[in-house]
């Protein structure tokens, strides 16, 4: 998610303050073929594997460089909150908290060791309910797992309430020298679909090309950046925007089906 450095790790770009890329057409290689490739990871959410930090779940509650971001922390994992499963699928829920602070919940399948799940190529999917209200904020993305020189990240759905025709995706590097590479595009698709409907939110990487994919049907793609030629792993997460929650309904919930990865 386009970014905001926290000691040099990332955070989605609330406002999404990028120009968007014109996208090359469809070809027939952009057409998936789950049927050409292996599951490689699969969470169908009937339980919950997670813990604060690690180490030995199947996923933590924090980004692993410690970085929160937006108007919500990522709060510790406990059997209600923020967190709960039900008939497979998984609620993430923003609410506040007695102080009136806005807490919510984040999944990162790598742990601050690098202990975990990450790929280098393949198919990225997530089948998801998206909240609405102004403030919410949810996204699917990926990270590089070599942050040594640079941040590579892959955003595959951040939806703004504000902004509730579309969601955005989008590629970054962020060099530790302050050099940036960015590129996005708004696929302005819930006038015809509903967001609070179950869709699929996918993306495929290859040495080449970074495709997106919204119910598994071609949207736009745009050409692999060196540091992205490396495993990835997967975050999601229900945050909030800063400045934009007093009329964010509380609570606001975010449902997952499953998360499943798929190797070339």
């Amino acid at each position: 998610m386009g970014m905001l450095a926290t000691a040099f790790g990332v955070a989605p770009t609330a406002l999404g303050l990028r120009s968007a890329q014109s996208a090359p057409a469809a070809e027939p290689g952009d057409n998936l073929d789950l049927d050409a490739m292996t599951l490689t990871f699969e969470e169908n959410f009937d339980t919950l594997d997670v813990s604060a930090w690690g180490p030995g779940t199947k996923w933590i509650a924090h980004t692993p460089w410690s970085g929160d971001f937006g108007a919500a922390r990522f709060a510790n994992p406990t059997k209600t909150y923020p967190f709960t499963v039900k008939d497979g699928i998984l609620k993430i829920e923003a609410t506040k908290d007695k102080e009136g602070d806005w807490r919510s919940g984040l999944l990162a399948s790598v742990d601050p060791k690098g202990n975990g799940f990450a790929q280098q190529y393949g198919y990225f999917e997530m089948r998801a309910r998206l909240p609405i209200g102004v403030g919410v904020w949810p996204a699917f993305w990926l990270i590089g797992k070599d942050r040594s020189k640079s941040t590579a990240e892959i955003d595959i759905l951040e939806y703004y309430g504000h902004k509730p025709d579309g969601y955005s995706s989008g590629v970054h590097v962020w060099h530790r020298d302050g050099r940036h590479y960015s590129t996005f595009n708004r696929v302005e698709v819930f006038p015809e679909a509903d967001p609070t409907q179950f869709h699929t939110y996918g993306l495929a990487i290859d040495h080449d090309w970074i495709r997106f994919y919204f119910d598994r049907r071609f949207i736009w793609k745009t050409p692999t950046q060196p540091e992205h030629r490396q495993p990835l792993y997967v975050l999601l997460n229900l945050a909030l925007v800063e400045e934009m929650t007093q009329d964010t309904p509380d609570p606001s919930e975010m449902f997952v089906d499953y998360v499943r990865v798929y190797a070339p």
